[in-house]
C-alpha cells in the first residue's frame, strides 16, 4: 500500500510540473509579438518644427491649422484663430507616439485593421516639408488599444486607444473660444462704457492711469483683473448661436469694453438675460453665450464703479521701508531716517521694532472710500520720501469723529479713512521709543 501511494504522488507531482512549464512557457502570437518587440515608436516629431496640421475625422470635414509665429490659426474650413494649448498638447502626444506592438511587420492588408478607410487621419508638416501620415484604424480586439499605421511604413502597430481622445479633435475643440482672443500684454488701454459712464483706463510705465472722467491713481490690481476676465472669457460651445442672437436683442445691456492693443482696437458688447450672459465680439464673429465658468467674474469685473478701480493708498511706497519719515501734529515732530537695518532720530537710534511699526502704519493708511468735502484745517501732515531719495509723498490729515480725512498734495481727491486706520497710526507714533542701550562688558 505504501508503494502504491509513493507511485500516486509521483504522478501527481509530474503533472504539476509539467502544467507549470506549459503555463510558463505557452504564449500567444499577440504577447510573443509584445515581449519580442521592442513596441518602436511610431512617430517622433519636434513641436517647435511643426508648421502645420490637418486632422480629417470620418464623418466631418477637414480642419487645418498653420502656425503663424508663436501663434496657431485655422485656415480650414473657415479662418478662425486657434487654440494654442489644445495644440501644443496634441503635439506633445507625437513626441514621441510610442507603440504597444507591432502587429505585422509588412502589413498587405490594411482593410483587416480599419486602416484602408481610418477613423482618423492625422498629416503633420514640419519646416522642412516633410509630411508625416498618421492613420487610427479599428480597435484592438485584445486589450484597450487601437490599430495604427504611418504613411509609407509598411508595418501595423497598436498603440493606447487614449490617441484617439488627444489627437481627434473637432472644429470646436481646436477652435480659441475665447471672445477677445487678445494678448493682454499688448493692450495699451481700455475703455469700459456703461449707461453713458464712461471710465478709460491708458497703461503706463508702473501699471495702470485712469483718464477718463478725470486722472485718478488706480488700482492695478482691479485693472489687471478686469482685463484678465476680458481676455479669458470663452463662448458656451454647448449653446446655439443662432438662438444667442435672438436672446442678445432683446437683453439688458451690461457694459460695452474697447480694448487697443498693439493689433488695433477690439470691442466686446456684454448683455445679460435671466441670469445668463450673451456677448458680441469684434474679433469673433457671430453672437455667443458666455460660458459659465466665465460669466460670473466677467460679470463682476465689469460692474466695478469708478471708486473701485482708484487707489485708495495713501502712500506708494510699498513694502520696501522708507528711507525718511516726517511726522508733525501741533508741537509734536518727529522725523525718523533709515539706514541700512536701524532707524535714527535726532541723530539717536531707535527702537526698530517701534519704528517699522510706524512705517506699517503707514502703509495700511488706506480710504474706505472717497469723498468730496470736509477738509477745511489739516492737523497732521505727513512726508515720506522713498527709493533713494527719488519719490517724495506728501499728505495732509485732518480728523473727523473717530477718523480722518487726507489729502495728498498736488491732488484734488479727499480719502475718507475709519478710526480703526487712523487710530493704527497714532498709535505706532506714540509707541515710538529709542533703542536700547547696550549692557557693558
Amino acid at each position: 500500500m505504501k508503494f502504491r501511494s509513493l507511485i500516486a504522488a509521483a504522478v501527481v507531482l509530474l503533472i504539476l510540473a509539467g502544467v507549470l512549464y506549459w503555463s510558463e512557457h505557452r504564449k500567444t502570437p499577440e504577447s510573443t509579438a509584445s515581449t519580442t518587440s521592442t513596441s518602436p515608436a511610431i512617430l517622433k516629431i519636434d513641436p517647435a518644427a511643426v508648421t502645420s496640421l490637418t486632422v480629417k475625422q470620418k464623418g466631418a470635414q477637414p480642419v487645418t491649422l498653420v502656425r503663424s509665429g508663436a501663434q496657431w490659426q485655422i485656415s480650414l474650413p473657415g479662418t478662425f484663430p486657434a487654440d494654442s494649448s489644445t495644440i501644443s498638447g496634441m503635439l506633445s502626444s507625437l513626441a514621441p507616439l510610442n507603440s504597444e506592438s507591432v502587429v505585422e511587420d509588412h502589413a498587405t492588408n490594411l482593410a483587416e485593421f480599419g486602416l484602408s478607410d481610418p477613423s482618423m487621419e492625422l498629416d503633420v508638416t514640419s519646416k522642412d516639408n516633410k509630411t508625416n501620415r498618421l492613420l487610427l484604424g479599428d480597435d484592438a480586439p485584445t486589450g484597450d488599444g487601437v490599430y495604427v499605421s504611418l504613411g509609407g511604413d509598411p508595418r501595423v502597430f497598436t498603440a493606447s486607444s487614449s490617441i484617439k481622445t488627444s489627437l481627434g479633435k473637432s472644429l470646436s475643440d481646436l477652435r480659441d473660444k475665447r471672445l477677445l482672443p487678445l494678448d493682454a500684454s499688448s493692450v495699451s488701454s481700455i475703455d469700459l462704457i456703461r449707461n453713458g459712464d464712461d471710465i478709460g483706463f491708458a497703461r503706463v510705465q508702473n501699471g495702470w492711469q485712469i483718464e477718463k472722467p478725470q486722472p485718478y491713481r488706480t488700482d492695478n490690481f482691479q485693472v489687471d483683473d478686469l482685463l484678465q476676465q476680458l481676455t479669458s472669457a470663452k463662448w458656451d460651445v454647448s449653446a446655439s448661436s443662432e438662438d444667442a442672437v435672438k436672446i442678445f436683442a432683446h437683453a439688458t445691456p451690461v457694459a460695452t469694453v474697447k480694448l487697443t492693443g498693439s493689433s488695433g482696437d477690439d470691442t466686446l458688447e456684454v448683455r445679460k438675460d435671466q441670469g445668463d450672459s450673451y456677448a458680441t465680439s469684434s474679433a469673433v464673429a457671430g453672437t455667443w453665450k458666455v460660458d459659465s465658468t466665465n460669466a460670473s467674474a466677467l460679470g463682476q469685473a465689469l460692474g466695478h464703479s469708478l471708486d473701485d478701480f482708484r487707489n485708495k493708498q495713501l502712500f506708494d511706497f510699498g513694502f520696501a521701508d522708507p528711507d525718511k519719515i516726517e511726522y508733525h501734529s501741533g508741537t509734536t515732530t518727529i522725523v525718523l531716517t533709515h539706514t541700512g537695518k536701524d532707524w535714527f532720530s535726532d541723530g539717536k537710534k531707535m527702537d526698530n521694532d517701534s519704528a517699522a511699526m510706524v512705517a506699517i502704519a503707514l502703509r495700511d493708511l488706506s480710504a474706505t472710500r472717497f469723498v468730496d468735502s470736509g477738509f477745511t484745517t489739516p492737523l497732521i501732515e505727513i512726508t515720506v520720501t522713498s527709493g533713494g531719495g527719488k519719490k517724495v509723498e506728501k499728505v495732509e490729515m485732518q480728523r473727523v469723529g473717530d477718523g480722518a480725512i487726507a489729502k495728498r498734495e498736488d491732488e484734488s481727491s479727499l480719502y475718507s479713512l475709519d478710526s480703526v486706520t487712523i487710530n493704527g497710526l497714532t498709535n505706532a507714533i506714540a509707541g515710538l521709543k529709542p533703542a536700547t542701550p547696550a549692557k557693558k562688558k
